[in-house]
Formats: structure tokens, C-alpha cells, sequence
């Protein structure tokens, strides 16, 4: 099965974040089937009644492939970018919680209503540019949580609104630079001083040991978070897209 065996355009979705991890952590999850186009026995699933026309995405444990450079638990790695999204307020990632499905503990995430014809490729050559802001933010949170493959095809336009979402982001976190994302086409675009000053404000949250540290703790290794901490300094620092090195290697494979 893929995303694309029914109008990904036209299901529903819950607007309000965190009533939609309530629904996902609360509500009844019916296995629909295996995405054959996905890695790691990804399944999408049915969330609560048929008539509301609910999806999740369903990322067991279980089914996960042993990678020689990430321990086990990548879902725990989704749930982390989803959370760590939201507390710096800026909404790039579905609703996402752990939850112990059909096939054991896992993440699952509420699916996006969207053009599965659409991509980051497609995104950025809008005549309007009105995709530039949201992609540079996506940009900043990819540099900060070092994610190591964020294709074009993980970049989701809401058929509804317009909201750009980034999935996958379970190869995250990682302690050493492993930075491969597609968004490297926005150096012209100002990072907000505001988003700067979110990036500060994890930096202290970590350093201090506020209640959002010890959640990080419980998702991540210690010094993954210490890590993180040094990171989002560093990206605070920064006042838009660097300009690429030619002899490293910045792009994941297949780039969709």
C-alpha cells in the first residue's frame, strides 16, 4: 500500500496539536497496511471512526533496521523532533506520540492531508515565493536537530492551508555532524530573530535542567541533548542558510 491508494488531499486532520496527540494516544488504530515505498514496516493506519476519515503513520520498534551509526528506538527520534517543535513553537511536525501498537511500542504520527505529487522541489518553485519562510525555518530545525535525510519527498504542503510539515525524522540527533537535507536553495532568506531566540531559550532550558531537558533525557542519550544544546547556539548564531562546501557531502540519496 501507499499514501497515494486514496486521495491523500481530502482526509481529515486535527488542526489543534495537542488534541490531536490526545486522539493518537487515546483512539481506536486500525492497521490498513505496509507502505511499500516506506522503510522499517512503516503502516498506515485508521484513527477512530471511519466517518471522520482519520490517518496515522505507525512506526514499530519492532521492524526497525539495525544501522551501523544509530542505535536502536529511531521512533523515539520522531517523537523527539515532534516535541522539541513544539516547544520552540513552530509547528514543522505532525502530532507525535510513542505508542504501543499492533506490532509493539512505536511512534505514530498523524498523517497529512496533502498533494502526494507535491515535494520541497516542487514547494520551492512557487512563482510567489509565499513557501520561502516556512522552508528556511524547516531548514534552521533541520540544522539543529542534525538530521541526516531529509529528502524532498519529506516536505509536505496541508492540501487546506498551506502549512509546510517536515516527516521522517527519525535519523536525528545524531552526536556527530551527519547534516544531509534537500533545502539548501534559501540562503537569500533571513532567519527571524525570533527564531533565534527560541533556539537560545532550549539552550537554557538544557543548561538549566528544566522540565523539557529531563523529557529530552528520556528520549535521547545524554549527550545527544548536551549536544543539541551546543547546536542550537550555534545555529542561533547564524543569519541565514550557509553557502555549501562542493567537496562535502550535504545531500541525502535519493534526493525524493
Amino acid at each position: 500500500m501507499t499514501s497515494a491508494a486514496f486521495d491523500a488531499s481530502t482526509v481529515g486532520f486535527v488542526d489543534d496539536h495537542e488534541e490531536g496527540c490526545r486522539r493518537l494516544r487515546a483512539d481506536e488504530l486500525e492497521p490498513l497496511g505496509v507502505i511499500s515505498d516506506a522503510s522499517n514496516g512503516t503502516m498506515l493506519c485508521r484513527l477512530g471512526p471511519a466517518e471522520q476519515n482519520l490517518f496515522a503513520i505507525y512506526k514499530p520498534g519492532s521492524h526497525e533496521r539495525p544501522l551501523w551509526d544509530f542505535p536502536g528506538q529511531l521512533y523515539l527520534r520522531e517523537v523527539a523532533a515532534y516535541e522539541l517543535s513544539e516547544f520552540l513553537g513552530w509547528g514543522l511536525v505532525p502530532p507525535t506520540v510513542e505508542r504501543d501498537g499492533p506490532r509493539g511500542p512505536g511512534s505514530l504520527q498523524l498523517f497529512v492531508p496533502h498533494d502526494p505529487t507535491e515535494h520541497y522541489f516542487t514547494l520551492i518553485e512557487s512563482d510567489d515565493g509565499r513557501f520561502d519562510v516556512p522552508l528556511a525555518q524547516m531548514a534552521m530545525f533541520d540544522m539543529v536537530v542534525n538530521n541526516t535525510d531529509r529528502k524532498g519527498g519529506h516536505v509536505l504542503r496541508h492540501a487546506r492551508d498551506d502549512r509546510i510539515y517536515g516527516i521522517d525524522n527519525g535519523l536525528t540527533f545524531h552526536v556527530e555532524p551527519k547534516l544531509r537535507t534537500v533545502i539548501w536553495d534559501l540562503s537569500h532568506v533571513p532567519f527571524a530573530a525570533a527564531w533565534a531566540d527560541d533556539l537560545q531559550r532550549l539552550r537554557r532550558c538544557i543548561r538549566d535542567g528544566e522540565p523539557f531537558a529531563e523529557r529530552l533525557d528520556e528520549l535521547l542519550t545524554a549527550s545527544e541533548v548536551r549536544v543539541l544544546a551546543a547546536r542550537a547556539g550555534q545555529v542561533a548564531g547564524m543569519e541565514a542558510m550557509p553557502d555549501l562546501d562542493p567537496d562535502h557531502r550535504w545531500y541525502p540519496w535519493p534526493p525524493v
